[in-house]
């Protein structure tokens, strides 16, 4: 299938840093489909061959394992161009229009890798030019938008051009295999189904924990916070596919369509219930593994005296007849303890317990990352002496273990869905507007009252209110168990 994958900001960190690193591994493979042509669009002058050297030295900066050798490189650089645009110009637009004319590919994937703001521009200047027919695919990287007004906006442009299938938002997460395993765990095995539910599960969490900082992109992040970065979208998508409903079938639009219902099912917030529910903090000084790291007021281009979150907790529950009552805790943040995004399923305990440290409940552990896998924790007896107590024991499934071939990385496969047009791992425009519509009361609170900004040292696990938060229920995170 020949096809022209065109991306916007071309010189831009995340091109160079995960997209081109991502295509590599897809064309050494042997995912990448044959007859393809990769360009890269920005404002700079250079030749096919000063790009290629530009993406060739930025190579040495990804893991070793994923670099190309000089042959390897070679047979990738034919595929890849530059062209300079100026995204403001109608002219360069049509000149874009003519390169891609030449060859006719069956496919156009036109990734827009820059800044969400210039979404509107391009799509109006891409569908003046004309280069929104149906094999043209558009595909635009998080965050989209800054609230619910300016993603209406964004979502408002991109309609008046090209048609909904042709809209790929990508979100990042939804493309790792340990996310897709989401999927198949409920749906292609009858163990979870029947114990899916509010009278077998006790509580969820959802943890998204980093244990770097915000490094040089201060004055980005400050811009961003915590619940634009990971809970409107990576959270939120986490959330909708353990408790969505089995859809009809795998086609996208039927998984969606039960993702959004999830979306619609979260308890609203009142002024109340955020003051209650809701927990936010920001690190200060700490350690890192043994290391002292500064606070967050003190990181490069971070303004003087900033309020920004980066850490948010949250308690919500899902309003319908299989989770009513059950407890969903949302957790992430920076320069935490450790680098680790997780799902626990906490079951409930046996209603009449008959063993010695029999109260214990069950878990389901899903791993999403460092590690990749399923952790599943009951109680056994190691049959020493008569009225011992159960013991929890695991069982542990490690996916890199279980298929020990090169997988497929979230960027990566995404990239590939894109270019076949395969939608499933791509969120439609009215689930990421109903995200943006349940954390906006937050965002307005947040706005009109800094003063429930809460500290914690860097190195921990937040703020003692986040613990709280859980305990007051009769829970605790995973880790203080």
């Amino acid at each position: 299938m020949a096809f022209d994958l065109v991306f916007f900001g071309g010189t831009g960190d995340l091109t160079w840093r995960k997209l081109m690193p991502a295509l590599f591994q897809a064309f050494r493979h042997g995912k990448l489909p044959p007859g393809g042509r990769i360009l890269a669009v920005a404002r700079d002058d250079r030749t096919d061959e000063q790009y290629r050297a530009f993406i060739q030295e930025r190579f040495s900066e990804v893991d070793s394992s994923k670099r190309p050798s000089d042959e390897e490189f070679a047979q990738f650089a034919a595929l890849l161009h530059y062209r300079r645009m100026d995204l403001s110009q109608p002219t360069d637009y049509q000149g874009l229009k003519a390169w891609l004319d030449e060859r006719g590919a069956e496919t156009v994937v036109l990734y827009l890798a820059t800044s969400p703001h210039l979404f509107p521009v391009i799509c109006e200047q891409l569908g003046a030019a004309g280069l929104n027919d149906s094999k043209v695919r558009v595909v635009l990287e998080k965050p989209l938008g800054h609230d619910l007004a300016s993603a209406k906006e964004i979502n408002r442009v991109v309609r008046s051009v090209f048609r909904e299938e042709q809209a790929f938002r990508i979100d990042h997460y939804l493309g790792k295999p340990s996310v897709q395993n989401l999927m198949a765990l409920r749906f292609g095995n009858a163990l979870f189904e029947p114990l899916w539910r509010r009278e077998s599960i006790a509580n969820i969490q959802i943890t998204l924990a980093e244990g770097l900082g915000v490094g040089t992109r201060g004055d980005f992040y400050d811009r961003t916070g915590a619940l634009r970065d990971m809970i409107q979208n990576h959270a939120l998508q986490l959330l909708t596919m353990i408790a969505m409903e089995p859809p009809p079938s795998a086609d996208a639009d039927a998984i969606r369509d039960e993702k959004l219902k999830v979306l619609k099912s979260l308890k609203p917030f009142t002024a109340a219930h955020i003051s209650r529910d809701v927990v936010r903090g920001q690190y200060r000084a700490g350690n890192v593994d043994g290391k002292a790291v500064p606070g967050y007021l003190d990181e490069v281009k971070v303004p003087t005296g900033s309020a920004c979150e980066t850490f948010v907790a949250i308690r919500t529950e899902v309003q319908n007849w299989r989770w009513a009552g059950v407890p969903f805790y949302l957790r992430t943040g920076k320069r935490l303890a450790a680098r680790d995004a997780q799902i626990v399923v906490n079951f409930r305990p046996v209603p009449h317990p008959i063993f010695a440290g029999g109260s214990r409940a069950n878990k389901l552990i899903i791993k999403l990352q460092p590690e990749d896998g399923l952790e599943l924790q009951l109680l056994a007896a190691k049959g020493n002496s008569h009225g011992e107590s159960l013991t929890t024991v695991s069982l542990d499934l490690d996916f890199d273990k279980a298929f020990p071939s090169e997988r497929v990385g979230a960027y990566e496969r995404l990239l590939l869905d894109a270019i076949a047009g395969r939608l499933n791992l791509f969120v439609r425009s009215d689930e990421q507007e109903q995200a943006w519509r349940w954390v906006e009361p937050i965002l307005d609170a947040w706005a009109q009252d800094s003063g429930d900004l809460k500290t914690y040292a860097a190195g921990s696990w937040g703020p003692p209110a986040a613990s709280a938060l859980v305990a007051r229920d009769g829970f605790a995170w995973a880790e203080e168990e």
